[in-house]
């Protein structure tokens, strides 16, 4: 492959996975007419267009959509090789790309910021806090956090803290007006605030532990949300029942906003944990990234 080969490719790429010929552009440290120019030359070489274009949007075609199923992998591969080499020496220095869910950032990342480039002022973290269902190698990530039930079993897995547990909640002014759920069934006569995650068709259903065995409640109500948060903030101000971790709703239930329901039924399950591919020379700036975060979860 020649060098302007590859440079039509990656600008391909990055128009692809933007949507968006000006950001795309912006990413490249180049001008929209340029990055333009580029794309159409590579339509022009392979004798196809890739993408359909308007004035408000930007979407690939069938060809479009194939080239970047087989490319975008083989580019995100080269560009890991590429930093891997880069960064194998002792001061760890460079980019490194995090996948976080939102709770997971919150707890772990956002309050460590500061200590973190004061330890490791070489490394640039570009972070993606992202609640939907990612394949953090396939979309180019270097490091992200999962939980247990869902680490992939090729996958170094660093545990960064303890069990958790969802429990369900409602404000003391819902509770005296529509009384209070005593099994997982009950709440189907209840307001539920339904989450949907972010790239997901169906709702999540809530799930429970009873009689030795998980189960799951389809439930409904008012409203739906695709940030957890919201839900919490809808349930403070009694328009139904939210099911969110209980690290995050103690200080609520502690200031008498909320109530915690069913909590017999809400069992553990396994906790947060940092993961990563496997790798015959790991990134100094990985290897630091994953040092910090254990040290930080050892400190608590």
């Amino acid at each position: 492959m020649r060098g302007g080969d590859f440079a039509e490719l990656r600008a391909f790429a990055s128009v692809a996975a933007h949507g968006s010929f000006v950001r795309a552009a912006e990413e490249l440290g180049i001008s929209a007419s340029t990055l333009s120019q580029i794309i159409r030359a590579l339509e022009a070489r392979l004798g196809v267009r890739l993408f359909n274009r308007t004035t408000r949007s930007v979407a690939l075609t069938e060809a479009g959509r194939r080239l970047d199923a087989r490319f975008r992998p083989a580019m995100a591969e080269m560009e890991a090789a590429v930093r891997e080499a880069a960064a194998l020496g002792d001061a760890p220095s460079g980019l490194l790309r995090v996948h976080m869910p939102s709770v997971a950032a919150a707890a772990f990342l956002e309050p460590a910021f500061g200590r973190f480039h004061a330890a490791c002022p070489g490394v640039v973290l570009d972070v993606t806090v992202d609640d939907a269902a990612t394949d953090i190698v396939a979309a180019g990530y270097d490091v992200g956090v999962r939980l247990g039930e869902f680490l992939e079993a090729d996958m170094v897995a660093v545990k960064l803290g303890g069990e958790q547990r969802q429990i369900v909640v409602a404000s003391p002014d819902y509770v005296r007006r529509q009384g209070r759920p005593v099994t997982p069934a009950d709440l189907l006569r209840h307001r539920c605030i339904n989450w949907r995650r972010p790239g997901s068709a169906g709702l999540y259903k809530w799930e429970f532990f009873g009689e030795g065995r998980w189960f799951s409640v389809a439930v409904d109500g008012p409203l739906v949300v695709s940030q957890r948060s919201l839900a919490i903030a809808a349930a403070v101000q009694g328009v139904g029942l939210a099911f969110w971790a209980e690290d995050l709703v103690r200080p609520l239930i502690a200031a008498g906003k909320l109530m915690p329901l069913l909590e017999d039924w809400c069992a553990p399950f396994p906790g947060w944990y940092l993961c990563y591919p496997r790798q015959r020379g790991m990134l100094a700036s990985l290897r630091a990234f994953v040092d910090f975060l254990k040290q930080e979860r050892s400190g608590r």
